[in-house]
């Protein structure tokens, strides 16, 4: 990569990082405060309120991305950081299950992903993408790990109100880093119909689902892992670093060496399929052995090797299927799609913690990538091209 794209890279690396550290640190600490407000006895009305934010945001990234193709990626961003900013403090002043609710459905609305995707796409050659795309990936992936092992930490000193608080902080931090530290391509040419073939496109599609599958899947997990911590391992919510730290270090190790071995000897799809596979059988696994400390460990391990794998592969993918004239357009239905998946995941989660306890959240977790694996054996996995870098893409 050169300069300019490495400039890019960073820039978006650090806007991730700042925003999402602290939505990550919520999540295992998140239902254990909840259940604790008024209103929160309920557990539907807990995964409601994990969920929620994926929802408002799955609503709002398609108009925000083609706000993006329109007016601008970096004005959507600062716009919408902003309005997370402001969801994050009302969270944290939340004395009641309903103002989470309030709070946490405003971050959502801050939906700046198909506007960063899209900006990074502008400013990158396709032939160095999928690199650029692996290592904000990669900087994703070390905040999801620093932040699940802070967060009960971090939650221990200031409670799940002050991490709130510190990641409205965080998100405005992010906005002179997005506007001195990123360059600022041309407005894209945008070509009527376009969004059309983004939502009949049944390769994009197949990308839509399994995104919205991943994610489901993982907040479901996250109303039964804590729980199944407590119980099986004995560790408080501030302790529960002890289990997330190895097991996340040990998760990452194995995925970049993956996905270089499976696209230089062109096994991509085999490796795809296979993944989205070990993540039904480790929730199942969990579902049977939760109460062993090892099939525990164990379960949760094999989860999160195959997650940080899905979780770097499909941005590349639908970076790489994507149309340049739409692509804020088409990355917009992608990151709807994903935090459609939080947002079901979360609310079915909560229905199955009711009624099957911690053995029907994980068994209700493992067959979303059941049906994600029938829609996945026809996927066609493209192949990156090298056109040149844009000559509209300046420094700004």
């Amino acid at each position: 990569m050169n300069a300019q794209e490495w400039r890019a890279v960073l820039g978006l690396g650090a806007l991730y990082a700042l925003r999402m550290i602290g939505m990550f640190m919520i999540l295992p600490v998140f239902q254990p405060f909840a259940a604790g407000l008024p209103g929160g006895d309920r557990p539907w009305l807990v995964g409601l309120a994990m969920g929620i934010y994926g929802l408002t945001n799955a609503l709002l990234q398609i108009p925000l991305g083609i706000a993006s193709d329109r007016y601008g990626r970096k004005p959507v961003i600062y716009l919408g950081m902003a309005v997370f900013a402001l969801g994050s403090v009302i969270a944290g002043a939340a004395d009641s299950i309903g103002w989470i609710l309030v709070g946490r459905a405003l971050q959502g609305a801050g939906a700046v992903s198909s506007a960063v995707a899209a900006l990074l796409a502008d400013v990158t050659r396709e032939s160095v993408r999928t690199t650029a795309m692996a290592i904000l990936g990669a900087g994703m992936g070390l905040s999801f790990i620093l932040a699940l092992v802070t967060g009960p930490i971090v939650s221990g000193w200031i409670g799940v109100s002050g991490i709130f608080y510190l990641t409205a902080v965080l998100a405005l931090l992010s906005l002179p880093v997005v506007f001195f530290g990123v360059p600022t391509p041309e407005l894209p040419s945008v070509r009527a119909g376009g969004f059309r073939a983004v939502l009949t496109d049944g390769q994009l599609l197949r990308f839509d689902a399994g995104i919205f599958l991943l994610h489901g899947t993982m907040y479901a997990l996250f109303l039964g892992a804590p729980l199944a911590i407590v119980q099986t391992l004995g560790l408080p919510a501030e302790r529960h670093w002890q289990v997330y730290l190895p097991v996340l270090l040990l998760s990452i190790v194995p995925v970049f060496p993956l996905i270089r071995w499976a696209e230089g000897r062109g096994h991509a799809k085999a490796v795809f399929l296979a993944a989205i596979a070990v993540l039904s059988c480790a929730l199942g696994l969990a579902a049977l052995l939760h109460r062993s400390p090892g099939g525990l460990l164990g379960a949760l391990l094999l989860f999160f090797v195959a997650f940080n794998y899905l979780e770097g592969a499909l941005p590349s993918m639908i970076s790489r299927r994507a149309p340049s004239a739409h692509k804020g357009a088409a990355l917009g239905v992608y990151s709807s799609a994903q935090f459609l998946g939080a947002f079901a995941g979360g609310t079915v989660g909560g229905v199955a913690l009711q009624h099957g306890g911690i053995p029907g959240v994980f068994a209700a977790a493992a067959l979303l990538p059941l049906i994600w694996l029938g829609l996945a054996l026809r996927v066609q996995i493209p192949q990156p091209v090298a056109p040149p870098l844009d000559a509209g893409a300046r420094n700004g």
